[in-house]
Protein backbone atom coordinates (compact mmCIF):
# COMPACT_ATOMS: atom_id res chain seq x y z
CA UNK A 1 0.00 0.00 0.00
CA UNK A 2 2.67 2.60 0.93
CA UNK A 3 4.50 1.76 -2.32
CA UNK A 4 1.93 2.37 -4.77
CA UNK A 5 0.96 5.59 -2.57
CA UNK A 6 5.04 6.82 -3.04
CA UNK A 7 4.80 6.03 -7.16
CA UNK A 8 1.56 8.00 -6.89
CA UNK A 9 3.18 10.50 -5.28
CA UNK A 10 5.95 11.10 -7.48
CA UNK A 11 3.57 10.52 -10.60
CA UNK A 12 1.96 13.92 -9.79
CA UNK A 13 5.09 15.37 -8.86
CA UNK A 14 6.22 14.88 -12.56
CA UNK A 15 2.70 15.98 -13.98
CA UNK A 16 2.85 19.02 -12.12
CA UNK A 17 6.70 19.86 -12.76
CA UNK A 18 6.03 18.98 -16.58
CA UNK A 19 3.44 21.11 -16.92
CA UNK A 20 4.90 23.94 -15.02
CA UNK A 21 7.73 23.90 -17.63
CA UNK A 22 4.77 24.80 -20.30
CA UNK A 23 3.43 27.36 -18.46
CA UNK A 24 4.70 31.04 -19.28
CA UNK A 25 5.09 33.53 -16.71
CA UNK A 26 3.21 36.70 -17.99
CA UNK A 27 5.85 39.17 -16.23
CA UNK A 28 8.65 37.47 -18.52
CA UNK A 29 9.56 39.19 -21.75
CA UNK A 30 9.90 36.67 -24.59
CA UNK A 31 13.07 36.68 -25.81
CA UNK A 32 13.53 37.33 -29.53
CA UNK A 33 13.91 34.09 -31.53
CA UNK A 34 17.55 34.02 -33.71
CA UNK A 35 17.75 32.49 -36.89
CA UNK A 36 19.37 28.74 -36.33
CA UNK A 37 22.98 28.50 -37.49
CA UNK A 38 23.11 32.67 -36.80
CA UNK A 39 23.63 32.51 -33.14
CA UNK A 40 26.32 35.26 -31.98
CA UNK A 41 29.34 34.22 -30.96
CA UNK A 42 30.30 35.83 -27.07
CA UNK A 43 33.16 37.69 -27.23
CA UNK A 44 35.87 37.58 -24.34
CA UNK A 45 34.69 40.57 -23.04
CA UNK A 46 30.74 40.01 -22.63
CA UNK A 47 31.37 36.86 -21.38
CA UNK A 48 33.62 38.83 -18.18
CA UNK A 49 30.36 41.33 -18.36
CA UNK A 50 28.10 38.19 -17.74
CA UNK A 51 30.35 36.68 -15.15
CA UNK A 52 30.39 39.96 -13.36
CA UNK A 53 26.64 40.84 -12.97
CA UNK A 54 26.07 37.07 -12.18
CA UNK A 55 28.89 37.54 -9.27
CA UNK A 56 26.95 40.71 -8.41
CA UNK A 57 23.78 39.08 -7.84
CA UNK A 58 24.86 36.48 -5.99
CA UNK A 59 26.72 39.10 -3.83
CA UNK A 60 23.27 41.13 -3.55
CA UNK A 61 21.53 37.82 -2.73
CA UNK A 62 23.37 37.32 -0.27
CA UNK A 63 23.31 40.54 1.32
CA UNK A 64 19.42 40.21 1.37
CA UNK A 65 19.18 37.10 3.07
CA UNK A 66 22.01 38.16 5.67
CA UNK A 67 19.50 41.38 6.34
CA UNK A 68 16.36 38.77 6.66
CA UNK A 69 17.96 36.71 9.37
CA UNK A 70 19.46 39.30 11.38
CA UNK A 71 18.95 40.41 14.63
CA UNK A 72 18.23 44.42 15.23
CA UNK A 73 21.45 46.51 13.99
CA UNK A 74 23.14 47.92 16.65
CA UNK A 75 26.44 50.05 17.35
CA UNK A 76 29.23 47.91 18.07
CA UNK A 77 30.61 50.56 20.45
CA UNK A 78 27.20 50.93 22.09
CA UNK A 79 27.07 50.44 25.71
CA UNK A 80 25.19 47.55 27.09
CA UNK A 81 23.91 47.80 30.62
CA UNK A 82 22.63 44.73 32.27
CA UNK A 83 19.06 44.95 33.10
CA UNK A 84 18.24 41.51 34.58
CA UNK A 85 20.11 38.19 34.95
CA UNK A 86 18.21 34.82 35.21
CA UNK A 87 15.01 36.29 34.01
CA UNK A 88 12.44 34.23 32.38
CA UNK A 89 11.76 34.83 28.77
CA UNK A 90 8.60 33.36 27.06
CA UNK A 91 7.26 34.21 23.16
CA UNK A 92 4.17 35.35 21.82
CA UNK A 93 1.33 33.20 20.82
CA UNK A 94 0.21 33.63 17.21
CA UNK A 95 -3.19 34.49 18.03
CA UNK A 96 -1.50 37.99 18.46
CA UNK A 97 -0.10 38.72 15.05
CA UNK A 98 -1.98 41.42 13.46
CA UNK A 99 -3.20 42.84 17.00
CA UNK A 100 -2.16 46.21 18.35
CA UNK A 101 0.51 46.36 20.92
CA UNK A 102 0.09 48.67 23.84
CA UNK A 103 2.38 51.42 21.70
CA UNK A 104 0.00 51.14 18.97
CA UNK A 105 2.34 49.27 16.47
CA UNK A 106 0.62 46.31 14.92
CA UNK A 107 2.24 42.96 16.46
CA UNK A 108 4.44 41.09 13.88
CA UNK A 109 5.57 37.57 15.20
CA UNK A 110 8.33 37.68 12.35
CA UNK A 111 9.82 40.86 13.93
CA UNK A 112 12.57 41.09 16.53
CA UNK A 113 10.10 42.66 18.86
CA UNK A 114 9.08 42.29 23.07
CA UNK A 115 7.11 42.80 25.89
CA UNK A 116 8.51 44.04 28.91
CA UNK A 117 6.46 45.24 32.44
CA UNK A 118 8.55 48.81 32.84
CA UNK A 119 10.90 49.85 30.22
CA UNK A 120 10.07 52.13 28.14
CA UNK A 121 8.48 51.81 24.40
CA UNK A 122 11.44 52.08 21.95
CA UNK A 123 13.99 50.56 24.62
CA UNK A 124 16.38 48.15 22.33
CA UNK A 125 17.16 45.72 24.65
CA UNK A 126 19.47 42.41 24.24
CA UNK A 127 18.12 39.11 24.95
CA UNK A 128 20.85 36.56 25.80
CA UNK A 129 20.04 32.80 26.65
CA UNK A 130 22.41 31.79 29.44
CA UNK A 131 22.08 27.98 28.51
CA UNK A 132 23.60 28.07 25.13
CA UNK A 133 25.09 32.24 24.93
CA UNK A 134 22.82 32.93 21.74
CA UNK A 135 21.32 36.14 21.65
CA UNK A 136 19.29 38.74 20.00
CA UNK A 137 18.64 42.67 19.98
CA UNK A 138 14.98 43.62 20.39
CA UNK A 139 12.85 46.51 20.39
CA UNK A 140 10.24 46.72 23.48
CA UNK A 141 7.02 47.59 21.87
CA UNK A 142 4.47 45.95 24.14
CA UNK A 143 3.39 45.59 27.69
CA UNK A 144 3.93 42.14 29.33
CA UNK A 145 3.94 39.32 30.24
CA UNK A 146 1.17 38.91 32.68
CA UNK A 147 2.74 36.63 34.80
CA UNK A 148 4.62 37.02 37.97
CA UNK A 149 7.45 34.51 37.21
CA UNK A 150 8.31 35.69 33.62
CA UNK A 151 10.23 38.93 32.74
CA UNK A 152 10.13 39.60 29.34
CA UNK A 153 7.97 38.37 25.99
CA UNK A 154 9.83 37.74 22.95
CA UNK A 155 8.25 37.51 19.40
CA UNK A 156 8.82 34.54 18.13
CA UNK A 157 11.31 34.90 15.54
CA UNK A 158 13.67 36.15 18.11
CA UNK A 159 12.53 33.12 20.83
CA UNK A 160 13.72 30.54 18.16
CA UNK A 161 16.65 32.55 17.47
CA UNK A 162 18.02 32.24 20.79
CA UNK A 163 16.60 28.87 21.91
CA UNK A 164 18.09 25.32 21.72
CA UNK A 165 14.87 23.55 22.16
CA UNK A 166 12.30 24.48 19.43
CA UNK A 167 9.48 22.83 21.70
CA UNK A 168 10.30 24.72 24.90
CA UNK A 169 8.36 27.87 26.05
CA UNK A 170 10.33 29.43 28.52
CA UNK A 171 14.39 30.28 28.39
CA UNK A 172 16.46 31.47 31.26
CA UNK A 173 17.92 34.87 29.64
CA UNK A 174 20.11 37.88 30.39
CA UNK A 175 18.47 41.14 29.69
CA UNK A 176 20.65 44.11 28.66
CA UNK A 177 19.72 47.85 28.00
CA UNK A 178 21.64 49.15 24.86
CA UNK A 179 22.61 52.92 25.87
CA UNK A 180 22.30 55.77 23.49
CA UNK A 181 25.68 57.43 23.14
CA UNK A 182 25.61 60.99 24.50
Amino acid sequence: MNTKIVVLFISILSAIFTLSSFVKNPQQKEKPQQEKGKEKPATVKESKDKTKVVADTLKSRVAVDFQETDTLQIDPNSKLKVYKKNAHASYYHNKFNGRRTASGRRFDNNKYTAAHKKLPFGTIVKVTNEANGKSVVVEITDRGPFSKVREIDLSRRAFMDITSNKNSGVVIVKIEVVEEKK
